[in-house]
């Protein structure tokens, strides 16, 4: 399979899960993410996210050091940031639990890297894919892990509403004292 059109496959659904996002911020009352208890819409994200990522991995194998980032930038730089953000992103997942991170209301979490910031999970996942696209130093996982990047930064913008929904005051008070990314 010619990593072309594995590059072009990747920016199509790329694109469909931020129109995925987009929808569910322009059309809150039809929101497919988050997904809430809803088979079909649970079954739809995680398809196209883990779809896009695996994607995303495989143009980071096959068109590895293909472009012109120097070794000491993509490692000095690209390890540390790889590291740090799924570091991040493992103390968030274990800090919020399994069912709130797949969008399934499962109580409210303000503990551990949620005192710093709202989102920890989407903040560790936009460093280590920076991380990422230095190592691998390939402009076709670049251009593909940048939607997933914007997608990352969309996504809190389409939970707030429903945030709000699930923990009323508690999740209200949080937002106003807490930040979305930094």
């Amino acid at each position: 399979m010619p990593v072309q059109f594995l590059f072009y496959a990747a920016i199509l659904v790329g694109y469909a899960y931020m129109l995925l996002i987009i929808w569910s911020i322009i059309t809150p009352e039809r929101r497919i993410w988050p997904p809430g208890k809803v088979v079909w819409k649970i079954a739809l994200s995680w398809a196209t996210f883990y779809l896009g990522a695996g994607l995303a991995v495989a143009l980071i194998i096959l068109d590895w050091n293909s472009w012109i980032i120097p070794p000491e930038i993509r490692f000095g730089v690209g390890v540390p940031l790889a590291m740090l953000g799924l570091g991040l992103l493992a103390w968030s997942v274990r800090t919020l639990g399994l069912t709130n991170t797949h969008g399934v209301r499962d109580g409210f979490v303000a503990r551990g890297p949620y005192r710093f910031t709202r989102n920890p999970q989407y903040l560790g996942d936009i460093i280590m894919i920076a991380g990422l696209i230095l190592i691998a130093n390939s402009v076709m996982a670049a251009v593909v892990n940048t939607i997933i990047i914007f997608s990352f930064a969309l996504l809190p913008i389409a939970e707030e509403p429903w945030l709000e929904e699930q923990y009323g005051e508690d999740y209200l008070r949080y937002k106003s004292q807490t930040p979305r990314f930094l």
